[in-house]
């Protein structure tokens, strides 16, 4: 029975784990939280010392106040896409060249067994 040619494992396209994909949606729904929070006050503030252009500032703060936290618990709640199903994948062909194994000698892997054939 021959032995296969030491292949190395490429960690490049793995996908990122679900602890890391958590994180990352925690952090935008806060930032988000924080827009809308930051709406929220504003709007507070340009009614309270009636600024002028309220007709204008006033309808953006409420659409930031009622868009921002949709947008937030939709975008909490969604994984990132698979890379076959990615947009940026259909434009660009990426071909990749298949690379040869990388076969080394024992002085360069010891741990290498070698079998005899009969």
């Amino acid at each position: 029975m021959k032995r296969q040619a030491y292949q190395p494992i490429l960690i490049t396209d793995a996908s990122r784990s679900q602890p890391d994909q958590l994180t990352t949606r925690q952090k935008r729904y806060v930032v988000m939280m924080l827009i809308r929070v930051a709406c929220v006050v504003a709007g507070a503030i340009l009614v309270g010392v009636k600024a002028p252009l309220l007709w204008l500032w006033l309808p953006l703060c409420v659409i930031g106040m009622v868009l921002v936290p949709w947008l937030a618990v939709l975008l909490a709640n969604d994984r990132p896409p698979k890379e076959q199903h990615r947009l940026a994948n259909r434009f660009q062909s990426r071909r990749r060249e298949p690379t040869p194994p990388m076969s080394l000698t024992t002085e360069a892997n010891p741990h290498k067994i070698i079998d005899a054939e009969p």
